[in-house]
């Protein structure tokens, strides 16, 4: 796999990419009037990724940003012994790079194809300066990456394999909805892999895990990687960390 950042778009995004952007309502262009979307869109370039490919790699100098518009992207850091931790899974809406100082503290990777606006930090940071609307999305939206990193270290730290599993798929069914889907199905892109590397599992504990809350009647699996939520009050329950009593139907 190779880093994209070096890349050059094959060819530049037409006049009225960002009217006719589908994540733009859930976007930072969202904050901008229509002037600032303009001299926003004067500085991005588009980016293509496919399956599997690197945005960008841990350690990497942090020169740009991102803005995600299609796909799923995963973050991911390497151990020292060759063990993966997923940090997290980003949507259509979600900003990246805004937290790297100096360099990248993870690697990009596309989770299918993708599509991203590329920003060159320099110039994003002045336009920031100039659009305070601009700079107080970002800083909500790093305050939320502050609070999503608080919420997996609990996640790892204390909960056990069921409970894990659970609030992921309540965690996926919530960004669904904030990008305006439904609650449910939940569409989990990723492969099983990338799930147990997110929840400190094994995929062999995740695999199994997800067949027992489908035997207890909270979820159903669809085409692998579609989850129906069937009973929201007992998972919910159960990612808390309550005593789960067996959901028996009349």
């Amino acid at each position: 796999m190779n880093a994209l950042l070096s890349k050059t778009p094959s060819q530049k995004l037409p006049a009225s990419m960002c009217a006719a952007c589908g994540a733009q309502l859930l976007s930072m262009c969202a904050s901008l009037d229509r002037a600032g979307r303009d001299e926003l869109e004067a500085l991005l370039e588009p980016v293509s990724l496919a399956s599997g490919d690197v945005l960008f790699e841990e350690g990497a100098p942090a020169t740009r940003s991102f803005n995600l518009i299609e796909g799923c992207l995963k973050l991911y850091k390497l151990l020292p012994d060759g063990r993966r931790l997923v940090t997290d899974f980003l949507y259509p809406g979600d900003f990246l790079g805004l937290a790297d100082k100096d360099h990248y503290t993870c690697t990009a990777e596309a989770v299918g194809a993708a599509t991203l606006c590329r920003f060159e930090r320099s110039a994003l940071d002045d336009l920031v300066q100039r659009q305070s609307c601009l700079e107080g999305h970002l800083l909500d939206r790093a305050r939320a990456e502050l609070a999503d990193g608080r919420s997996q270290l609990l996640l790892l730290g204390h909960k056990t394999a069921r409970e894990r599993v659970a609030s992921f798929i309540l965690t996926q069914s919530a960004r669904a909805v904030q990008r305006g889907l439904s609650a449910s199905p939940v569409e989990t892109p990723m492969r099983r892999v990338d799930i147990a590397d997110h929840l400190g599992l094994t995929t062999e504990t995740v695999s199994r895990t997800l067949t027992g809350l489908t035997a207890d009647g909270m979820i159903g699996v669809e085409a692998g990687r579609r989850i129906i939520i069937r009973e929201t009050d007992q998972l919910a329950a159960l990612a808390a960390g309550h005593k789960f009593h067996k959901f028996i139907k009349n």
